[in-house]
């Protein structure tokens, strides 16, 4: 991957206690490297089978490109909320990934597969989202309970940062912030401010997800 570390260490990798979300930093050297770091992060990632990957952007052109580039990956099954999204295509988006995080949860929580799962799709499944799209949980959407959120753009605010948490992530999930140069102020205001321990991205991502 072409990143470099923003900090000039990284404290040690430290798995998080049981039911608490992880948090991690992906330092990248150039905004031009953004893109396709990001791809081969969840090259990467994907090849967990049926993973739940929600990815958050700000803007609707970089859900587009996201979209785009990540669309070929070959482990990867993905879907987009946008704004202009029909309410039964949104509905159906939600609900296909709820059973995506159900059948998670049932072979990675102790659960065996039912027989009615044996042979389904194996790919990870990733929705990529802005924020102004996240599910509306006071209007009865339920939590995308995703078990990786990756933020390609950093909010710049806390309560920005901890809605994506609580509308995308599951209790024990794993946060990726992908941080480009001087984001790292962002980044740090972001972990004081929330009490949150942000570590660099371990090598052996794959290991810990």
């Amino acid at each position: 991957m072409a990143i470099d570390s923003v900090y000039t260490s990284s404290p040690p990798f430290q798995s998080g206690p049981s039911g608490h979300s992880r948090h991690f930093y992906l330092a990248v050297d150039r905004l031009h490297f953004k893109m396709q770091t990001v791809i081969e992060l969840v090259d990467l990632v994907a090849r967990r089978p049926c993973l739940p990957i929600v990815v958050c952007c700000s803007t609707r052109d970089d859900l587009d490109s996201l979209c785009s580039s990540l669309s070929t990956l070959p482990f990867l099954s993905s879907s987009a909320l946008y704004s202009d999204l029909g309410e039964d295509e949104r509905s159906f988006i939600l609900e296909k990934f709820r059973q995506v995080t159900a059948r998670w949860n049932q072979t990675n929580h102790g659960g065996a597969p039912n027989e009615d799962e044996i042979g389904k799709d194996e790919r990870s499944h990733m929705i990529i989202v802005t924020d102004a799209c996240l599910p509306l949980l006071a209007s009865g959407e339920f939590p995308l309970n995703a078990h990786l959120l990756i933020n390609y753009e950093l909010p710049a605010k806390k309560e920005t940062y901890g809605r994506r948490l609580a509308t995308c992530l599951t209790a024990d999930g794993i946060v990726i912030n992908m941080v480009v140069g001087g984001e790292v102020v962002t980044l740090k205001s972001i972990e004081e401010s929330s009490n949150i321990v942000m570590q660099e991205m371990p090598m052996q991502i794959l290991d810990i997800l």
